[in-house]
């Protein structure tokens, strides 16, 4: 995965609201940040995130009602030493959830090793869901294709080919026939996990479509809010060519099905 940088102060704002926690401890580890090695050898956002556990270092410890019980329900030495052992694990964050109660060993501990922690109401397994969904698309590996990514019959479609070939006359006459808009001209991509790429559309570019001739269209303001998509995922790609192109360079019926490659 690509190591974009988010720090404890990002993520906490970016879910302030979504997830309603609260800054308990570390406080002044604002700036702390995922490891990159970590980043680089998980395969998705989902490795980065998940409930307290001391195999897998790097990542956002979750505590719920089970694993403060397992921090504190032992002797005293028991709870100090499965405590202690959290700051080998270099979280970049702990988050406390099912409204559980931090034990005052675990806030002076985050305290002096600077780490931070998040406290909410909101469900261990709600938390999870929401951060791994975040971090699967901030830490994705991406790139832009050029074309036209429609919504066609409920089919992330993207059209390709030379400039003049009829990328956007194509995409325009498949919108009046109800199917939908994601993205014309510059096409991000991110691969959320293994077998899933996703696309959208640069801000700057939503709900515009380019035709020769006529210049840019708002297809949202002239058919509407359903002519338009967000994003889709990626599930075939339809290359334009000349006529004089798929005579010379392409058979009729290939033995092999044509393939390309995007994001490995």
């Amino acid at each position: 995965m690509k190591p974009n940088v988010v720090s404890a102060d990002v993520l906490f704002e970016e879910f302030r609201g979504t997830l309603k926690w609260e800054w308990v401890a570390g406080l002044g580890a604002s700036e702390r940040r995922f490891d990159e090695v970590a980043v680089r050898a998980a395969r998705s956002g989902a490795d980065l995130v998940g409930y307290l556990n001391y195999i897998h270092p790097y990542r956002v410890q979750i505590l719920g009602e089970r694993e403060i019980a397992y921090l504190v329900n032992a002797t005293p030495e028991d709870c100090q030493r499965r405590i202690a052992r959290i700051v080998t694990l270099e979280p970049p964050v702990l988050v406390l959830a099912d409204g559980q109660v931090a034990p005052d060993a675990l806030l002076s501990m985050c305290e002096r090793a600077q780490i931070p922690m998040f406290a909410t109401h909101e469900s261990s397994a709600f938390v999870i869901d929401v951060l791994r969904a975040y971090l699967s698309k901030h830490f994705a590996d991406r790139t832009t294709m050029h074309g036209v990514f429609m919504d066609i019959l409920g089919l992330g479609v993207m059209i390709t080919g030379e400039s003049g070939l009829g990328k956007s006359e194509l995409g325009l006459e498949l919108i009046s026939r109800g199917n939908g808009l994601v993205a014309d001209d510059a096409v991000d991509l991110f691969r959320i996990n293994q077998t899933t790429i996703e696309g959208k559309c640069p801000e700057l570019l939503q709900n515009l479509l380019e035709v020769r001739g006529i210049g840019l269209l708002d297809i949202r303001a002239i058919f509407g809010e359903t002519a338009v998509r967000r994003k889709m995922r990626l599930k075939l790609i339809v290359h334009l060519v000349r006529k004089e192109t798929l005579e010379r360079e392409y058979e009729r019926l290939p033995y092999e099905p044509l393939t390309q490659d995007v994001l490995g």
